[in-house]
């Protein structure tokens, strides 16, 4: 029997994850693809994959992205300086051109192109189609006062039928993280939130932010496989959650509170990172949820 022994391990994994296959079928995931995930092409090569595979294994993936390195890469090459206030991205009109053109079109149909390759019916669209992102200009607020960003948009309204008629066919939405409004000015929209507010709309199961951190971690540095929304704000206010991962945790609850399952952060370095974070028991990352109900029996929470 020892000659079957690598072969009954990998039997084993795929037991693992039958329940797991089981409670989600037929369900919609939405995944936030970005990070070193984007850049790294084994990475891309290994999302791809796993984005694929949940498809044929009867989930309904929808992918958000977001692109800022190759925006970056693109407003240099036209001479743009680029300036972030609080993490946006300042979009001026010429800034804007530039943004729609790389996300809707080169960053977006790339994605597209990837997971057709794997053997997947990708199919890439972006905020304006459909009207699936109606916005407003965004306004933030430093020290009590408004800060003028330019064209990034706040969103008012999510128009999901364009959506639900890819994804509960043979297809797999890629969503670029554009606006408008009913003027038909375009707008720039941060992809978190996109991704999160576009979960809370679908009633999907799941939402996913590829990140380039392991997941919320404790004050030891370990990461912390499961929350609660009452555990992530109660970190929040002791401080042990800060910087840039309150505004992702925040994110999460925001989709958790619109009627989705169970939001995940995860580390998008590590090759097929989502479909270790969905299909076994302990993940790699940090699922956060409401309440702590297990898909099955035997799951451990």
């Amino acid at each position: 029997m020892s000659e079957y022994g690598d072969i009954i391990k990998k039997a084993e994994i795929l037991v693992e994850a039958l329940p797991y296959i089981q409670a989600l079928a037929g369900k919609t995931v939405v995944i936030k693809y970005g990070g070193n995930a984007m850049i790294s092409e084994e990475l891309k090569n290994s999302v791809m994959e796993d984005i694929t595979l949940l498809k044929y294994i009867g989930l309904n993936p929808v992918v958000v992205h977001g692109g800022g390195p190759d925006i970056t890469k693109a407003l240099k090459n036209f001479g743009v300086e680029s300036e972030f206030v609080n993490g946006l991205r300042k979009t001026d009109s010429s800034t804007m051109e530039i943004v729609q053109m790389v996300l809707a079109g080169k960053t977006n149909k790339e994605i597209v192109s990837l997971i057709n390759q794997k053997g997947g019916k990708a199919i890439g669209i972006c905020g304006i189609d459909g009207m699936l992102l109606e916005c407003e200009k965004h306004v933030e607020t430093i020290d009590g006062k408004p800060v003028d960003l330019g064209y990034v948009g706040h969103i008012t309204k999510i128009n999901t039928r364009v959506l639900e008629v890819l994804s509960r066919d043979e297809y797999i939405p890629v969503v670029a993280p554009i606006g408008t409004d009913r003027n038909g000015q375009s707008y720039n929209i941060n992809a978190d939130t996109v991704a999160a507010e576009l979960a809370a709309a679908l009633k999907a199961e799941k939402l996913i932010l590829l990140t380039d951190v392991e997941g919320v971690k404790s004050a030891d540095g370990r990461v912390i496989h499961v929350m609660t929304t009452d555990e992530v704000y109660r970190m929040i206010d002791e401080k042990a959650i800060v910087g840039g991962m309150i505004p992702k945790v925040l994110g999460c609850i925001k989709a958790l509170e619109g009627g989705v399952g169970r939001a995940h952060i995860i580390d998008g370095r590590v090759p097929h990172c989502i479909l270790l974070e969905i299909f076994t028991n302990k993940g790699i990352g940090t699922m956060i949820t409401r309440q702590l109900i297990p898909y099955y029996e035997n799951e451990k929470l």
